[in-house]
């Protein structure tokens, strides 16, 4: 089973303003909610997928209701702890004259230690040997710093493959306890590293270096539009990015960590795993707002894949 880790979901409102101007009023023509935050992107595009996975979290007041019961109508099976205070809601604005997304997010429920320990506790009790986790994404305030390597750490000891996909400080944390898999972006790669990385070389010579201080298994590097590296211990293979009509960048890459955790779980080789991620990182920027997107399209996509090995 895959289990996706959200401790600070959102209900992701997503807006097009066409021609958006700052100290000025502006007209909202286009508009669309979601259930949204990392780990709950990832499991609507494993549903897409055809997989299944249980989302869990924490959530709280209507908001947090309202992202529950949007998940269950989508068929994804929930696990999540509600508590005292209102879940954020996160606004997306697309401006498709000029080009650019703008996230306005706010800052989410505080949680104390004690909650993000029982939260842990329970998940435990239902993980096993060979499930996948997924820790995604910002945490809520009130969260050690450490959070993420001490459910890298509760889970491996488990006997789950844990998929970290954080950056900045939390990142940075986690690389300690030694996750299976992660995925920086080559900014977020270049930011660990403290240089600038930008070609395919730079970037895979980074990750080595990483995978092999921090016994990690696997590294995804994502380079947006450029394409991504897939590293494994024995080989590199260079996926060149699609050229796709852009709607949304939000969320292509919990496509592509949905496809890997789908790929993971089903044994598929490496270049079935490049073809997959990319597709799925295509499509979705495809789509408006973080919805996922259909499986056909994804489908449509894979035989466009064009991967390399370095």
């Amino acid at each position: 089973m895959i289990y996706t880790v959200t401790l600070n979901p959102a209900l992701d409102k997503t807006v097009e303003i066409p021609s958006l101007t700052v100290d000025s009023v502006n007209r909202i023509t286009t508009m669309r909610t979601d259930p949204g935050g990392k780990g709950i992107n990832v499991s609507k595009v494993i549903k897409s997928l055809g997989g299944k996975s249980i989302a869990t979290g924490i959530l709280g007041g209507s908001t947090g209701r309202a992202i529950s019961t949007a998940l269950e109508a989508m068929g994804i099976q929930t696990g999540f702890w509600f508590v005292e205070g209102e879940t954020r809601t996160n606004l997306k604005v697309i401006d498709p004259v000029n080009h650019t997304n703008t996230d306005l997010n706010e800052p989410g429920i505080t949680v104390s230690e004690e909650i993000l320990n029982g939260l842990l506790q329970e998940l435990l009790l239902e993980v096993s040997e060979g499930d996948i986790v997924v820790l995604s994404g910002s945490l809520p305030k009130g969260s050690p710093k450490d959070t993420y390597a001490a459910w890298v750490r509760a889970c491996k000891k488990a006997g789950a493959k844990v998929i970290l996909d954080a950056d900045g400080e939390l990142l940075a944390e986690g690389l300690g306890a030694s996750p299976y898999l992660i995925k920086p972006n080559n900014h977020e790669l270049s930011a660990l590293m403290g240089e600038k990385l930008d070609t395919p070389e730079e970037l895979e010579k980074a990750a080595r270096t990483l995978m092999e201080k921090h016994n990690i298994a696997k590294i995804v590097v994502s380079m947006g539009g450029a394409g991504a590296l897939y590293i494994t211990e024995k080989e590199t293979l260079y996926a060149e990015g699609l050229k796709v009509p852009v709607k949304s960048t939000v969320g292509a890459g919990d496509s592509v960590v949905a496809a890997l955790a789908v790929s993971e779980e089903s044994g598929k080789t490496l270049e079935e795993t490049v073809r997959l991620s990319t597709a799925c990182g295509a499509a979705n920027v495809m789509c408006s707002g973080t919805q996922a997107a259909e499986y056909e399209v994804i489908k449509s996509l894979l035989p466009k894949v064009v991967y390399h090995r370095l």
